[in-house]
């Protein structure tokens, strides 16, 4: 606009700082349950999951991942910087087994709450990767500022505990991406 129908020269461009923006933890929390391997669910939930970090990575944001299934809880990736290469962790995660929902929030609780302990204020998203099919009545994390549900029940017969836990949370719920 400066430069108007002139040509464009170096004293018609412009510098607009950005503002700086605080810290920002995502911490993805993915369901590998026997239930998320119907209907390729699970790889659906993991290339998610791989992207969720690949955009984390791009916005100089941290990330961690917890995995939880028949084999209970795992802390795939710790708290730290995002890397695109952190998305290679996923490859190898299988599903089965049950949906210990319950205690992956209340390990993400204190994953969160020990980070900002130790790392100082930050901006917390939780992302609940699921098919919500566990009868746990889990509470919402309370460290996290951002919850949101990602959806990955079948959406034909859907049993709606997705939809159900975002509106007692406060969460924004999403249907999975197809």
């Amino acid at each position: 606009m400066a430069k108007g129908p002139a040509p464009l020269r170096r004293e018609h461009l412009r510098r607009q700082p950005m503002a700086p923006r605080g810290a920002r933890l995502h911490c993805i929390v993915l369901d590998t349950s026997g239930s998320m391997r119907r209907g390729g669910r699970l790889a659906l939930a993991k290339g998610h999951a791989a992207f969720m970090i690949g955009q984390a990575a791009r916005q100089g944001d941290d990330v961690a991942l917890l995995r939880f299934g028949g084999q209970g809880v795992e802390l795939l990736l710790p708290p730290g910087r995002a890397r695109a290469a952190g998305s290679l962790r996923l490859r190898p995660v299988g599903g089965g087994g049950g949906t210990p929902l319950a205690e992956a929030l209340v390990q993400a609780e204190r994953l969160l709450q020990r980070t900002l302990r130790k790392s100082g204020p930050a901006e917390c998203w939780l992302w609940l990767l699921t098919d919500g099919r566990t009868l746990e009545q889990p509470q919402a994390p309370l460290a996290a500022q951002h919850l949101v549900i990602v959806d990955f029940d079948d959406p034909h017969k859907s049993l709606g505990r997705c939809a159900a836990w975002a509106a007692r949370w406060g969460a924004e719920h999403c249907l999975a991406p197809a």
